[in-house]
């Protein structure tokens, strides 16, 4: 028997998943997370043999969620869902240490026999998001990304630098390099032409 914690804010996908695992496989679901904060709490309480996480989240997203329980549980297993993989996102979940992905649009049967494999100690990841990893066209580097990533958030150069604990000229170097390389005139629409080229 695998114990499962799953973690989506759909809440008809998340139900439809824990009606029909267990009817797929040897499968427990033990607890439903609705957001990136409640499955890192569900996940703490319960410590499932897997934890099935959506990688877009409201508030605190998949992979802060991972980073989280990754912090307080370095063992957990996790098998991520995801819609659209970016590379730079798939890259920052495989340093996390996520096992695997799988795409939202799959087969419960094949998400049940991914938490099998992933139970035993292997890995997975589903062919189409691993093309979509390998064509990684994006010149920005990890921190001038995460800078972007805050910037679309709408915060100051002063508050993304104490979100991200860097000092407020290291966050201008960063953003002017994106700027250069994106070939745009400010911040955010260097923080609009990474997600268009889904890079964030």
């Amino acid at each position: 028997m695998t114990t499962v914690v799953l973690a989506d804010d759909e809440a008809l996908l998340r139900k439809a998943l824990a009606a029909l695992l267990p009817l797929e496989g040897d499968i427990t679901v033990l607890a439903e997370a609705y957001d990136g904060a409640s499955a890192v709490e569900e996940t703490l309480r319960h410590r499932p043999d897997v934890l099935v996480i959506d990688l877009e989240m409201p508030g605190v997203d998949g992979l802060g969620a991972v980073a989280r329980i990754r912090a307080a549980r370095p063992g957990q297993v996790i098998l991520m869902l995801t819609r659209h993989a970016r590379p730079g996102v798939l890259r920052k979940a495989l340093k996390l240490g996520v096992q695997g992905f799988v795409s939202k649009s799959a087969e419960p049967a094949h998400i049940t026999s991914v938490i099998a494999t992933l139970h035993e100690g292997r890995r997975w990841i589903d062919p189409d998001v691993s093309a979509l990893a390998v064509t990684d066209d994006c010149p920005l580097t990890d921190r001038e990304l995460d800078v972007l990533r805050v910037t679309g958030e709408g915060y100051s150069v002063a508050d993304i630098a104490a979100r991200l604990h860097l000092a407020p000229g290291t966050v201008r170097n960063y953003l002017s390099n994106a700027m250069q390389k994106t070939q745009t005139q400010t911040r955010h629409e260097a923080a609009r032409y990474a997600r268009e080229h889904d890079w964030l």
